[in-house]
């Protein structure tokens, strides 16, 4: 990882940190509302409190009508909606960091959590969860994934969904050349084959070369290795040698059983692509369903969790998770989280997740009608949930993951496809850079 970007970032962080310390004496008053360095208070757990929509919007009507619900449960609080569009969620947060105003509940996503965190914005809510009646009732595999992108040290966000990782299916196809479903990677890699047929464009598989590219493929890595943990002490697991083996063996699809436009496709046209109907798998995420339900029908598709292991045991990377945080700031963060735990009943958080076409946090959400009729997010909330079920934690904590995991190396990746660079070259560089990347989080933290 370059030194210079390690140190912007450092400076980026000192400088908000700094802002935040002189801004205190000044953060604003009962509103609730802050600077990050604001230790607020618990309040009257009355009034008015303001909560912060991540993914204004796309997200409103059901936020406003759990408001709706929350307010008639509890007649002495109101709530303040803001609507902040999801590409300018993260900036929001680190204007109001530096210069106040920050809400008393917001949606934080993993991927901006660790840097909010390390601002001293967020209260730690490890203690709160522990005395809650949400305690034992939300996704241990999710909790795990909220402590570990918020640093690991603390639960500074409490997950309301996750987007699983979902194997696409074309059921129709599997029939007609007589394939078992692709439910472990040896049927998985037996169907791209069969499948394949370039003189009619048919093909096996679509895989993901364009942006985004680095997740899907070490999901793929670790599923197939069954390698559980992202770290061995302060150096990643990314380029172990079984790790190598597997990723030769995923990109070794590439042009033989997908189609060569692959290397430059992102999430949209690829998805387009499988719904023209001449693929027969792809790997993506929940979000794509409604696609698919439109191009192909209900009864030409299915939707199931990333492939297992021979013996049933399946290893997956952390997805990003959505969920509620509670600002240090906040003057009433008895009556904020009052409002979280609402939010994360089982009634309101399966509402949500219905709207929202994802996996509940709540388990008891996650067994009611709606899951049950849409298979592929009640197979997605049984893998999430399933003790056979390990989670590989991606280091989203790191500030410069992002920029590692695309801008660094999703064009090596496409060189990976194309065979300008080796598996073992790629993993490898992917690991230098973590590893320093790890090294100057732990100097610094």
């Amino acid at each position: 990882m370059k030194s210079s970007i390690r140190r912007s970032t450092r400076a980026a962080t000192a400088v908000a940190l700094g802002s935040v310390l002189a801004l205190t004496a000044t953060a604003c008053g009962d509103d609730g509302s802050g600077g990050a360095g604001d230790k607020g208070g618990e309040g009257s757990g009355k009034g008015t409190i303001t909560f912060w929509d991540n993914n204004g919007g796309v997200r409103t009507d059901i936020w406003k009508q759990i408001i709706a619900d929350f307010e008639k449960k509890y007649p002495g609080i109101k709530v303040e909606y803001v609507g902040i569009p999801a590409a300018s969620a993260q900036s929001k947060y680190d204007t109001a960091i530096q210069g106040g105003g920050l809400p008393d509940v917001g949606g934080v996503g993993t991927a901006m959590l660790a840097e909010i965190a390390v601002q001293g914005a967020l209260e730690p809510l490890d203690g709160r969860l522990e005395k809650s009646p949400l305690n034992d009732r939300l996704s241990r595999n999710l909790l795990d994934v909220s402590k570990s992108a918020g640093g690991g040290d603390a639960l500074y966000q409490v997950p309301t969904s996750a987007n699983n990782g979902t194997l696409w299916y074309r059921t129709d196809l599997f029939k007609k050349a007589g394939l078992d479903a692709p439910a472990t990677w040896a049927k998985f890699y037996e169907a791209a084959g069969t499948l394949t047929d370039k003189g009619h464009n048919a093909f096996g598989f679509t895989i993901r070369g364009g942006e985004g590219a680095i997740a899907p493929a070490l999901d793929a890595v670790y599923g197939q290795t069954g390698i559980t943990s992202f770290w061995n002490g302060d150096k990643t697991t990314v380029n172990d040698p079984k790790n190598v083996a597997a990723l030769e063996k995923y990109i070794a699809l590439y042009k033989k059983d997908t189609p060569s436009a692959d290397v430059n496709n992102d999430f949209t046209k690829m998805v387009a692509q499988w719904d023209s109907g001449t693929i027969g798998m792809l790997s993506h995420n929940l979000g794509s369903y409604q696609d698919h339900l439109k191009a192909l029908g209900k009864d030409k598709f299915r939707g199931i969790p990333n492939p297992t292991l021979a013996d049933g045991t399946r290893v997956q990377v952390s997805n990003p998770v959505d969920g509620l945080s509670l600002f240090k700031s906040s003057k009433n963060k008895a009556a904020a989280w009052k409002f979280i735990e609402f939010a994360l009943s089982a009634a309101e958080n399966s509402k949500f997740n219905e709207s929202a076409g994802q996996v509940p946090a709540n388990t008891d959400a996650a067994k009611d009608a709606w899951i049950q009729r849409a298979e592929p997010t009640k197979l997605a909330a049984e893998a999430l949930n399933g003790a056979d079920t390990k989670i590989v934690q991606l280091p989203y904590y790191l500030p410069d993951w992002n920029t590692i995991s695309k801008a660094d190396n999703e064009p090596n990746f496409q060189k990976l496809l194309l065979g300008k660079m080796s598996a073992k070259e790629f993993l490898d560089t992917l690991a230098e850079q973590l590893n320093a990347a790890q090294a100057d989080w732990k100097k610094n933290h």
